[in-house]
């Protein structure tokens, strides 16, 4: 009898039991992605393994358990942040805010061991998490906590993308333990999108992404979880087995095998002055990173040196945080005015004494709404604090309230629309925002929204910035507007530009900006020369709005100002339904049946298009030759329907948003990270570890070549070509 048929003490074959623990992963799985509203199997196929499960545990009554997914109900999964405690303790980490700081860190280090090299990584400001693997699995995640006792989060984190639920044993099998330790953050970009989002719900705003990533985690409901694009990089392993390594640096490249993020900004040096270097190197770059950073981590990257050391109570002597100066300074609030948006919500901003931070000069911020105004405790006159990171836009944090006098006044929301005049209101009882009624004629909502229109994430119109969207809509009189709403895009001519002069407002406040030399609000002829003639930027404009008229339906959604229809929800729209008519027929349930849309999004765009002169914005861009549906949309099935594609390194003639599009025109789907899922890598010059990784996985790679036979021919065509080339390199 083999080791395999073996019985246990219950006298049930180890076969079996094996196959009864993994029907229950399954299982489990399966319900965690039904849940969240992304089941990978039908219906049919869960029934099936439910039943093989439940003819096991007839059979062999020992196997139920409490546990078992047949002992469950179809409840609703949450979380109750259980305390757990941390198989190894999470240590703080000893700081330096200077130079001296960190010398004294690194003769201290010297004197006792024999240092040959440091390795630095960037101090993520995120949310220090834990995770336990066994065999290869994710069972456990847990917050820091008190750095001995956690509370657990693992519903919540297996919602974010980029951590593995089962590691990958492509190139290295996975331990029978693993503690690995990381940062949970929000990317900047994602979490501005997500404080407008929440403003734009009537909800209260992050004060910062480190306190939305906290609060996204937190969420009892994971669906909530899922929708924040949370991220995680690993900067440590604790308790282990079965996983050797000697240095830092390579248990990171262990980790990556695993499929585990790891961070591409890390350095091992070899001296104190490479170090220093590092830390100026980011000091200047703090920015650049798609995360925020508050210093660098510097640790010995040799592990037994890092055991010799040990550690204190509370941190380990072999590494040590340099710390960057805060990005928050104090200036004065001089006042607080409104501004009205696309959608018409009318926002309070700060305009401040003027003053420097995060390397520009700041003189308007954002408050977001009257309620948060109250919530912030903020009055006119106040001291404040100002915090500004990289490109987004500064923000009041708090009143210094010692600093008062007695001369600062609340602010008060105003009854009337800053631009038209129309007396604001809630769009419906309880909404925290109040909002200009009067969309069509609005002419600041309609700036706004050409401005949007012309955006990146829309038609993208590079000759169409804010001074343009200003002048088409809001001429100085006599000049009539060459705009009344949206669907004059495509109808002015040069003769009506010219004679148009505008005032130059500020895109983030809408306030004039002033003339230099005169100091009054500055004033433009944007369009004509002193001649008066068409500048070349004319002719410009008009070949990009020809340009625009084939860009993909997705974009076209996007550019009609749907409240929450951003980019992600107009392509999954796009490749569902394929023309604009089918978007606008389909009732509130086919809606919610697409993948990415959900209840908030169907009923805003079934609202958008029972009102008539939306659709009447839509009927004159169709009638202007605008494309209204996707490429093939009346050809079937298109060529690479159902299949993931990922994209790496440089490719000579398509960008890496032109190849996506064209994946995504043909019914693909493009992804960032390679899996077993993925049926064809796209191998461009410098492909870097995607390539390596997609050929120990067997998964046809495709040089540029092969791509277009793809696009064209399909993927039957494609696969003859599937040679797995060597790495091209960058010339």
């Amino acid at each position: 009898m083999s080791a395999q048929d073996s019985t246990s003490v219950d006298g049930v074959p180890a076969k079996v039991r094996e196959r009864h623990a993994e029907l229950g992963q399954d299982l489990d799985d399966h319900s965690y992605r039904y849940y969240l509203g992304s089941p990978v199997i039908t219906d049919d196929e869960y029934d099936r393994l439910m039943l093989e499960l439940r003819a096991l545990e007839d059979d062999h009554p020992s196997l139920i358990t409490p546990d078992s997914p047949t002992q469950k109900v179809g409840a609703p999964i949450s979380n109750e942040f259980a305390a757990v405690e941390h198989l190894e303790r999470m240590q703080s980490l000893d700081n330096a805010f200077d130079d001296e700081q960190l010398a004294a860190w690194g003769q201290r280090v010297t004197a006792e061991v024999p240092v040959e090299a440091y390795l630095c990584e960037l101090k993520i400001d995120g949310l220090a998490v834990d995770l336990v693997y066994e065999r290869g699995r994710l069972v456990r995640a847990a917050t820091r906590g008190d750095g001995r006792v956690g509370e657990e989060i693992t519903l919540n984190v297996r919602t974010i993308e980029t951590i593995p639920v089962q590691l990958d044993e492509s190139v290295h099998p996975a331990p029978e333990l693993l503690e690995v330790r990381g940062e949970v953050f929000l990317p900047v970009q994602a979490f501005e999108e997500l404080n407008a989002r929440l403003v734009e719900e009537g909800k209260a705003a992050f004060r910062n992404p480190r306190n939305a990533a906290a609060g996204s985690l937190r969420q009892k409901d994971p669906r909530i979880t899922a929708t924040r694009p949370l991220r995680m990089l690993v900067h440590g392993v604790g308790a282990h087995r079965g996983a050797t390594f000697t240095h830092q640096s390579q248990s990171y490249e262990l980790l990556a095998s695993w499929g585990l993020p790891v961070s591409d900004r890390t350095s091992v040096v070899n001296s104190l002055d490479e170090v220093r270097a590092y830390i100026a190197h980011y000091a200047e770059h703090r920015h650049d990173p798609a995360y925020e950073i508050d210093g660098v981590v510097v640790k010995l990257d040799d592990v037994s040196l890092q055991r010799r050391l040990g550690s204190t109570s509370r941190a380990p002597r072999w590494a040590i945080a340099y710390k960057y100066p805060p990005e928050e300074v104090t200036t004065t609030l001089l006042d607080i005015k409104v501004g009205v948006g696309r959608t018409g919500r009318v926002t309070p901003y700060a305009v401040m004494e003027p003053v420097q931070v995060a390397g520009s000069e700041v003189e308007f911020a954002t408050l977001h709404n009257a309620s948060e105004v109250a919530r912030k405790g903020v009055l006119i006159g106040d001291t404040v604090v100002l915090r500004k990171a990289g490109d987004v836009i500064p923000e009041v944090v708090a009143p210094v309230v010692h600093k008062r006098t007695g001369a600062e006044h609340p602010f008060v929301m105003p009854e009337k629309c800053p631009e038209c005049g129309a007396t604001l209101g809630q769009q419906k009882e309880g909404d925290v925002d109040l909002r200009c009624p009067n969309t069509r004629y609005c002419k600041g909502q309609l700036r706004e929204r050409l401005a949007f229109i012309a955006g990146r994430k829309a038609l993208d119109i590079e000759a169409l910035g804010y001074v343009a969207a200003t002048a088409l809509t809001q001429p100085l009189e006599p000049v009539d507007p060459p705009m009344r709403d949206e669907g004059d895009l495509f109808g002015f001519t040069v003769e009506q530009l010219l004679p148009i002069r505008t005032l130059v407002l500020d895109p983030d406040t809408t306030e004039p900006k002033t003339d230099p030399k005169t100091g009054e609000p500055k004033v433009v002829t944007f369009f004509a020369n002193q001649k008066g003639e068409a500048k070349k930027t004319v002719q410009k404009l008009f070949d990009q709005l020809e340009e625009v008229k084939q860009r993909p339906l997705w974009r076209v959604l996007v550019a009609l100002s749907i409240r929450h229809v951003g980019p992600r929800a107009a392509e999954d729209l796009a490749r569902h339904f394929r023309s604009m008519d089918a978007i606008a027929a389909a009732s509130e349930e086919e809606l919610v049946a697409v993948d990415g849309v959900g209840p908030t999004i169907a009923h805003s765009i079934t609202e958008w298009f029972a009102v008539e002169w939306h659709r009447e914005i839509v009927e004159k861009w169709r009638a202007a030759g605008v494309r209204m549906e996707e490429e093939g949309a009346d050809d079937g099935p298109r060529l690479l329907d159902g299949l993931t594609l990922v994209v790496t390194g440089s490719l000579e003639a398509y960008s890496r948003d032109g190849a996506k599009e064209a994946v995504q025109n043909l019914g693909g789907k493009v992804t960032g990270s390679v899996s077993k899922k993925t049926d064809f890598v796209v191998a461009g010059a410098s492909p870097g570890s995607k390539y390596d990784k997609a050929a120990k996985l067997g998964i046809p790679i495709l040089d540029e070549g092969g791509f277009t036979v793809l696009l064209r021919q399909g993927p039957e065509a494609a696969s003859l070509l599937r040679v797995n080339p060597a790495v091209p390199e960058a010339e």
